[in-house]
């Protein structure tokens, strides 16, 4: 799933270090520190964009295998759980799955950063759940990181730093520039409330269910699914949407040509 923008007049993306081609010709500033550092946020959290300039969304959430790394622990979890109502079996089987995806990176010798952070994250909601010895507490370290994400947005929108600026600020190669039109900050602003309106809503609808112990299980995991990646791709898209630049109006060229 891509996002389009609509056309609009700007500069070439600038390339790596800064410089333009051209045999003697004057090479433009390289980027700001700051810019860099914004462009490097970007990057690592993971936000891809296609070569015409949109934001590649289903490739952010990791694409397809990313998306499977996510969620094949917490259904094989529940299913094994449902099964055989062993908390220590199903944890194991957890476990394992988020191993053998692992071992296809590195068959496919690709990057391993996101499967190793899947397999310790697994890792910890098991340690968790087997010390507390509730199949519920699964899934709590969740929270606190929904919670975290949550704090780090709201505070970027009160430093007037919002994160929606940070990603998309490079995808569109405005940099940070953006800060320094209030319009535009208040439409990243806006954009990183939406993400922050998608995180709430997880804990708003499966805290209650994690309350309910055992009986809610099924209900949490199941929410925990739906809620995930599918759910993040549609705020970030629905931010990446109502974040764009404005159209550029015509009126200057028909004002020259009258």
């Amino acid at each position: 799933m891509t996002a389009q923008e609509p056309e609009q007049p700007s500069g070439p993306a600038q390339p790596a270090g800064g410089q333009q081609g051209g045999q003697g010709g004057p090479q433009a500033p390289g980027p700001s520190p700051v810019a860099g550092l914004a462009a490097e946020y970007a990057a690592k959290a993971g936000l891809h964009r296609t070569h015409d300039g949109r934001v590649d969304v289903l490739r952010s959430a990791g694409g397809a295998q990313g998306i499977a790394e996510s969620i094949v622990p917490g259904l094989v979890f529940l299913v094994a759980f449902t099964i055989t109502r062993e908390l220590t079996l199903s944890l194991v089987a957890a476990l394992a799955s988020a191993a053998v995806f692992t071992v296809v990176r590195l068959m496919q010798r690709r990057p391993l950063t996101q499967a190793l952070a899947g397999v310790a994250g697994v890792a910890i909601s098991a340690w968790l759940a087997n010390t507390t010895g509730k199949a519920e507490d699964f899934y709590l370290p969740g929270f606190f990181t929904n919670a975290a994400y949550i704090l780090a947005m709201v505070i970027s929108i009160a430093v007037r730093w919002p994160v929606a600026g940070l990603l998309f600020g490079f995808i569109r190669n405005e940099g940070v520039e953006w800060r320094k039109e209030p319009d535009r900050v208040r439409a990243y602003r806006l954009g990183t409330w939406i993400i922050v309106a998608v995180l709430a809503l997880r804990l708003i609808v499966q805290v209650p269910l994690y309350l309910m112990g055992t009986d809610g299980l099924a209900a949490l995991a199941t929410t925990r699914l739906i809620m995930g990646a599918p759910l993040y791709i549609l705020g970030v898209w629905v931010a990446w949407l109502v974040t764009r630049p404005a159209a550029a109006e015509p009126e200057a060229g028909k004002d020259q040509a009258a």
